[in-house]
């Protein structure tokens, strides 16, 4: 069974920053088209960025582009999101989830498309 694990959410000031993580425990992980996504109650989750398996593209929305960087390491199975300049609504709980169509080269933004989801870390941006 596939597990994602994130972590590295907090409570932080606007302006402030975090590093999240997300490790893989399948080995096939190398293989996946994997994303961030965020979700604030009674909302949908909200595509933020992804990556192709070869982390040699990335898609970044409109909130994440400029202050929010993702990057992954096959080597340790784990993929990041680095989030500065943080703002009040960035406050959500983060998720990173991986398509597991090995290879693919599409990065989908739309929440259907992601078979593997770990449990999310919260984010809490203060004003």
């Amino acid at each position: 069974q596939v597990q994602l694990v994130e972590s590295g959410g907090g409570l932080v000031q606007t302006g402030g920053s975090l590093r999240l993580s997300c490790v893989f425990s399948d080995r096939m992980f190398s293989s996946y088209v994997v994303a961030w996504f965020r979700q604030v109650p009674g909302k949908e989750r909200e595509f933020v960025s992804g990556t192709t398996w070869s982390g040699n593209t990335i898609l970044n929305s409109e909130v994440s582009k400029g202050r929010f960087t993702m990057s992954r390491d096959n080597t340790k199975n784990t993929v990041t999101l680095q989030l500065n300049n943080l703002e009040p609504e960035d406050s959500a709980v983060y998720f990173c989830a991986a398509n597991a169509e090995t290879y693919g080269t599409m990065i989908e933004t739309r929440e259907r498309e992601y078979e593997y989801w770990g449990q999310g870390t919260q984010v809490t941006v203060s004003s």
